[in-house]
């Protein structure tokens, strides 16, 4: 089956069955992004729980959930939810606080939807991937990106006869690495971790395992570029474009196949470059090619108010969210933002954090 799918959006309200669940967080990225999602999805909200309560208790008010909580545990116990779902903060030490709330949560008998980053270490994510096992619940990590329309447009380019296998890939996302004096410190490792997720969620979903990787740095910015060979063959960059204005394109994603390629821009916009041979050199008069040759291009409309241009869907905050709660209801699992998909991207995570520039490393 094709990984772009269209799929027609049920609202909340006309699910005949729905899971019971409770949310562990009420800050801004939630608010804008999570919450709102459970309009389309099979998802009853029965307990919201923050630090503050009265936060707890406006987001019970705005999204429509039974009751508010300060306690996690006093919620887990009382609610004993099907599915929790986890956007939260750092510990004072740089750890992720949802690796612990998710292992209460798998404690409590339940499925774990959490936002990236998973953990802060391998180590903590081969725990949790015991404590799922030991619950035989599921824990999924939100790798948004891996849900654009674009990137799984491109994950079905890949290897598709017209395309060829993946041969090269390059990635650029902005994000600054800190000296290599300064990475053993997690807080001070805090927004690469925070954001290494998601250029390495496309890497592995378009490429594979990664066998083996080296960088160059710069220190004026702590932008990097990574030199990458997939266990397939294909080779890659991950360019680290800290220094970029805020105003450019936020992200880019090319993959080449054999004879074509495609380019992802800002997430939303697709070109399909298919095979064609270039003009006759120094006779071709015309650039236009024939067209079954000609490039395709993929961008939403802005104009209706549509479910594809609402960024809960392309950016892939809704399709994630029913990856999983398809999976609880089919008596499935998931088959992305696994965490095993996250110990890959952890790989990538400690080799940055151990690694000099230069060095080559296997993972």
């Amino acid at each position: 089956m094709p990984h772009h799918v269209q799929r027609e959006i049920r609202y909340n309200f006309e699910y005949e069955r729905r899971i019971r669940a409770c949310f562990i967080g009420a800050g801004g990225h939630a608010y804008r992004n999570v919450y709102p999602a459970f309009r389309y999805a099979p998802v009853e909200l029965t307990g919201i729980c923050d630090l503050s309560l009265d936060r707890a208790q406006s987001f019970v008010r705005l999204f429509g959930a039974e009751r508010a909580y300060s306690n996690h545990h006093e919620m887990l116990e009382k609610e004993k939810p099907d599915l929790v779902f986890l956007v939260t903060a750092y510990n004072p030490d740089g750890r992720v606080q949802a690796t612990d709330l998710a292992m209460d949560a798998l404690a409590g008998g339940a499925h774990v939807w959490m936002e990236k980053p998973t953990a802060a270490s391998i180590a903590e994510i081969d725990a949790l991937a015991a404590a799922s096992r030991r619950a035989g619940r599921m824990v999924m990590t939100g790798l948004k990106k891996t849900f654009f329309p674009t990137i799984e447009k491109l994950r079905d380019l890949v290897g598709s006869p017209d395309f060829g296998p993946l041969t090269s890939i390059n990635v650029r996302y902005p994000q600054s690495l800190p000296p290599l004096g300064d990475r053993a410190d997690l807080v001070k490792m805090q927004s690469f971790l925070d954001h290494i997720y998601h250029p390495a969620a496309i890497l592995h979903y378009l490429g594979g395992p990664i066998e083996r990787v080296s960088y160059e740095w710069e220190g004026r910015t702590g932008a990097t570029v990574t030199n990458i060979r997939f266990q397939s063959g294909a080779v890659g960059t991950l360019h680290f474009a800290a220094g970029q204005s805020g105003g450019s394109l936020f992200e880019r994603v090319e993959v080449i196949g054999d004879g074509a390629n495609a380019i992802v821009e800002n997430g939303s916009r697709l070109t399909v470059y298919r095979r064609a041979a270039l003009p006759s050199y120094g006779r071709a008069a015309s650039f236009i090619q024939p067209d079954e040759n000609a490039a395709l291009f993929y961008e939403p409309e802005h104009s209706l108010g549509q479910l594809y241009n609402n960024n809960l869907f392309y950016l892939g905050y809704v399709p994630e969210i029913l990856h999983l709660t398809d999976a609880i209801l089919e008596g499935t699992e998931i088959t992305k933002g696994t965490l095993a998909v996250a110990r890959e991207i952890m790989k990538l995570f400690e080799f940055y954090r151990r690694t000099d520039a230069g060095v080559v490393a296997t993972l």
